[in-house]
């Protein structure tokens, strides 16, 4: 069985108040910092990965960074990890794409897997993405640990096919800042969700404030 240890990168602008971010560069917080600082301890203290791929995107490069010098083992970013594109959607907040869009930001919110975003991707599209990152995984690591740095919208996407849910389920997953989700996979079929959305190691940490 292959472990994988799945988690986010940690606070950045455009949390809260909340933007469609997807694939703009954006630097950790210092509160992002401290998230990657505690996952990265709790990462080294529990597992040793044989590989950790983050998205290629600065702030997930950076989480990772942290993971490896606490862990001893390199990273390397993983283009399939990247977060989806929202197009033009991008760095709009929420309350602007609903006053520009009504009608497709209520189905965004109601039936996230029929929307496309305007000059970006779908869901099915991350979806493909996520299929392919993991027929790397299955071929290049089987029986090890690997950790996956990803997005809130990558991860939701990810652990949907690995757990064989409709993508109609976007919503009711849970992927906070640097939390630890766990899964234990054989490579084929759906894979054993030990853990998700993990915060216990940030709880500590003073909330970001708002930018």
């Amino acid at each position: 069985m292959t472990t994988l240890v799945l988690t986010r990168h940690g606070h950045v602008p455009g949390i809260a108040p909340e933007r469609f971010r997807g694939q703009i560069e954006l630097e950790l917080s210092p509160t992002g910092m401290a998230q990657a600082e505690a996952v990265a301890a709790r990462i080294a203290g529990r597992w040793q990965p044989s590989a950790i791929y983050t998205s290629p995107l600065g702030r997930c490069v950076a989480t990772g960074a942290k993971i490896a010098a606490a862990a001893g083992c390199a990273a390397q970013a993983h283009p399939a990890l990247a977060d989806i594109h929202y197009g033009d959607w991008t760095w709009k907040t929420h309350e602007a794409a609903q006053a520009e869009h009504g009608a497709r930001y209520a189905q965004w919110r109601a039936a996230p897997h029929r929307v496309r975003f305007p000059g970006g991707e779908s869901l099915q599209d991350v979806a493909v993405r996520a299929a392919d990152l993991m027929r790397h995984v299955a071929e290049a690591h089987e029986g090890q640990t690997v950790v996956l740095v990803g997005h809130d919208s990558f991860n939701r996407v990810l652990l949907i096919h690995l757990l064989d849910l409709p993508l109609s389920a976007y919503w009711n997953i849970g992927q906070d800042p640097c939390n630890l989700t766990v899964l234990e996979w054989a490579g084929t079929g759906p894979a054993k969700l030990l853990r998700l959305n993990d915060t216990g190691h940030t709880e500590h940490l003073p909330p970001a404030p708002p930018a």
